[in-house]
């Protein structure tokens, strides 16, 4: 349906349930049309390893732009932000809803987690781990984070982190779910 910028389909419905479908005259005028409200996203495919320990493959939608920060929006910005994330199965190819709380670890190239500018020029903290999760599986990597000094303790870290701890994983970022881990064990470098 096209319809000129100064009108809109609107929908009214009856205090009997029934619906009508009529034409609104706005008064706006947007130009080239509806495009502006058009939000430009980039898909990423995620590893996601659900509570139970199944892993699966998704593709997930990014904005060019992200709220919080300066840069493009990551996977951490969802997880951490909202109860599902809106994503589409690689199998079946439908567009699913996943409870955050139900995801134990998200894997992502590291370069979609990639830090802002001021992050990058900073030196951070850094602490090599393994990671167990409540279903016994163990990931090892390097947890990495920005504190004050004399509060750069990893205790104090895990206290303040987001739901979704990003470990560093060879070429990719583990976000895991803070309430699946069952312990964390520092390692010897």
């Amino acid at each position: 349906l096209s319809l000129p910028c100064t009108q809109f389909l609107a929908l009214r419905i009856g205090s009997a349930g029934s619906a009508k479908a009529f034409l609104c005259d706005s008064g706006l005028s947007f130009g080239t049309g509806m495009n502006e409200f058009h939000v430009p996203k980039r898909p990423v495919q995620v590893d996601i390893t659900s509570a139970g320990g199944v892993t699966h493959r998704v593709e997930v939608y990014l904005a060019e732009f992200a709220s919080s920060h300066v840069g493009g929006e990551r996977i951490s910005d969802l997880l951490n932000g909202g109860a599902f994330l809106p994503a589409t199965d690689e199998l079946n190819h439908k567009v699913v809803f996943l409870s955050c709380s139900g995801l134990a670890v998200v894997r992502v190239p590291r370069a979609v987690e990639a830090e802002d500018d001021a992050a990058a020029h900073t030196i951070p903290t850094e602490h090599e781990v393994e990671v167990t999760l409540l279903g016994g599986q163990a990931l090892k990597g390097l947890i990495s984070y920005v504190l004050p000094p004399g509060r750069a303790r990893i205790i104090d870290f895990l206290n303040v982190c987001p739901r979704f701890i990003p470990l560093l994983v060879d070429d990719q970022v583990a976000l895991i779910n803070r309430d699946h881990v069952a312990q964390i064990e520092l390692l010897v470098r």
